[in-house]
């Protein structure tokens, strides 16, 4: 089924420049596998040398933060929206 997965802007230089791409995938982990198939340099981004979702990725599904679902086994419908969201370090000082 295909769904949108939106790519973060200091990511799209490893993904083409591209905002979002669509994918046929069932769940939240075929996304991202399909994404990093379609563009390799986006990987080392997304996972760590073990192959799982680095820590400060922050991926959602139609703004429901996967953790509290099934993790990367969430499942997808048609029409999804998927969104990585990179966590923000760093802040102001008082």
């Amino acid at each position: 089924m295909p769904v949108k997965v939106i790519i973060p802007t200091p990511l799209r230089a490893y993904a083409g420049k591209q905002e979002s791409v669509e994918l046929q995938a069932n769940t939240v982990a075929e996304a991202l596998n399909g994404l990093t198939l379609r563009f390799a340099d986006l990987k080392k981004h997304l996972y760590s040398d073990d192959g799982k979702l680095r820590s400060f990725v922050n991926v959602y599904v139609n703004d429901e933060d996967i953790r509290y679902l099934q993790k990367d086994q969430t499942q997808l419908r048609d029409g999804d929206i998927v969104s990585i969201v990179p966590s923000i370090a760093g802040g102001a000082h008082n």
